[in-house]
Parts: structure tokens; sequence; C-alpha cells
């Protein structure tokens, strides 16, 4: 039992530390910056007089370290702090950005997981015929090309070429469910490399377990073919790909910056780089609270998702 306790509570232990590190260090590459938010808010043509104002109105006169033990302080009231550009509280603007990358992520998602275990499945099934040839040859080629490339192709043939989609969500507003044409083209970019990475994953699990001992007892024992592969062998295929899926998850809910820039959605990405564009801090160290977190929770999960399909194999990770 005390094993059995153990093992989360040092996974959980883990990711907090990697939590703080993370901020730590988010905030550090940002004091060394060139520039901050008074530079920002003091125009093309700054006046010295206006900047040391704005900086002491901002508090950003105070030394670094006392800065941030005044933020640290305010997360244990759940405060994330103020932007210092607009002055609004800084879990106000993620939670503007976060229903578009929610959105994003829960339609991906929705896509991502039948149709990566189906090819997988499939591959496995036809393990070194041509189904498996060409699934294993489309989703490494497709795994090859960067999001921004394939962007920009489905771009140039769907919206500008046979106009039947929208190029961007330019004039939808926030509301973009009302809108899923606009949705087509981001969600096709997310889904196009995690499914591939999955599906290839699925498949090496799905082959090794059909080719396993007990999988051949289980034949010899008369059980039908399709309760062997899904009851018996899928469970173990999927215990390395929940570890990736909970990476994929952790990657859309983040904020894909590539795809929303490209796309122009409003969504964590677009927070994030208007945050460093401006030197805001406060927006920044909590997005990486944000981050830091939603990884830890995920890595967990899929921790405990593989501890059980494979209690072996997690215990050991």
């Amino acid at each position: 039992m005390t094993a059995l306790w153990s093992w989360p509570a040092r996974r959980l232990l883990l990711g907090a530390g990697q939590t703080a590190a993370v901020v730590l260090l988010v905030f550090a590459l940002t004091e060394a910056l060139p520039g901050d938010a008074a530079v920002a808010l003091a125009g093309d043509q700054p006046d010295p007089g206006r900047i040391a104002a704005l900086r002491e109105a901002l508090h950003l006169d105070r030394p670094a370290h006392e800065r941030l033990a005044a933020w640290a302080a305010g997360l244990l009231h759940g405060d994330l702090g103020r932007s210092l550009t607009s002055g609004r509280p800084v879990s106000s603007l993620l939670a503007d950005g976060f229903a578009p990358t929610l959105l994003l992520a829960a339609l991906t998602l929705a896509l991502l997981i039948p149709a990566a275990v189906g090819l997988g499945v499939l591959a496995a099934r036809h393990e070194g015929r041509l189904a498996d040839r060409v699934i294993s040859a489309l989703t490494l080629g497709v795994y090859a090309v960067p999001e921004f490339a394939l962007g920009v192709l489905l771009v140039a043939l769907f919206a500008l070429r046979l106009g039947w989609l929208p190029p961007t969500a330019v004039g939808y507003g926030d509301d973009l469910l009302a809108h899923p044409a606009a949705l087509v083209l981001p969600v096709l970019v997310l889904l196009s490399r995690p499914v591939c990475s999955l599906a290839r994953l699925i498949r090496a699990g799905m082959t090794d377990a059909l080719a396993s001992p007990y999988v051949a007892h289980a034949r010899r024992c008369a059980i039908p073919g399709s309760r062997i592969r899904y009851a018996h062998a899928l469970p173990n295929a999927l215990a390395p790909a929940a570890q990736q899926l909970a990476r994929t998850v952790d990657w859309l809910l983040c904020g894909v910056i590539v795809v929303e820039a490209l796309f122009v959605i409003p969504g964590l990405g677009t927070v994030l780089m208007n945050a460093v564009a401006e030197r805001d801090v406060p927006v920044i160290q909590g997005l990486a609270l944000v981050f830091g977190v939603t990884a830890v929770l995920l890595n967990l999960g899929a921790d405990l998702v593989t501890h059980r399909f494979a209690p072996r194999a997690a215990v050991a990770a």
C-alpha cells in the first residue's frame, strides 16, 4: 500500500518542482530581454522622463527579486497579477484566450483518438501487406511536413484556389463554433502530426501484442479474433501511446502559437505573443504557470493510465 501511494506522490512532487523551475526560468529570460513595458507604452519617440514615470507607476523600478516575491505572494491568494500594459487582471486575459484554444483542442482530440486507433489497428492487422505499407508511408510523409508549411498549402488550395473554406478566422469574432467553416483548416493542421505519431505507436504496440505468447494462447482457446484484438491486445498497445497523447493534449491546450498566428485565432498563443512583444511580465508568468500546471496534471494522468494498462511499465518508469 505504501509503494502504491508513494508512486503518484513522487510524480506530483517532481512536477511541482518542474513547474516552479519553468516559472523562474521564464521570469529570468523575460528580465534579460532589452526594453520593458514602460518603453513599449512610451511610443515610437519615447521621452526619458515619461519612461521613468511609467516605470515607477508600473513598479518596474523595484528590484526583480522584489517583484518576483510579490507575484509569488499573490499566487497564494489565487491572484495572477495585472497586465502592465492594459491593467486588466491576468486571469481575465487568459480566460479570453482559453476558449478558442480549448475549442480547437477539443475538436482535434475528438477526431484524433478514433483516427489514430483505427489507423494503428488496421496497419497492425495487415502487417507487411499493402494497407500497412500505405498507412506507414502516409503517416511518415505527413509527419515530416511542418505545421506552418502544411497550413500554407491548405490555405492556398482550399481557400485561395478552390474557395471552399475561409483562409483565416478574421471577421468571425470569438464565437468560432458558430462558424464551423473557419475551424476546418486549423483543425486539419493540428490533427496532421499527432495522428501520425499516435497511429505509428499504436501500430507498433499492436504488432508486438498480437505476436505475444498470451495472444497465441488465447487463439488456441478459440477466443474470437475481435475480442483478442480489442480486449487483450489493444490495452497493451495503448500504454505507450498514453504518454504521447498526454504530450499532445498539453501541446494543444498550451496554445499552438504557429497555427493560431497563421489562421488569426485569438487563443492563448496570441496572448503569449502579444505579452512577449509588449514585455508584459505578469501575463508571461501567468501563462507559464498555467502551462506548467497543465503539463504536470496531464503527465500524471498519463502515468495513471499507463499504470492501469501496464502496471509493471509504469512502476519501472
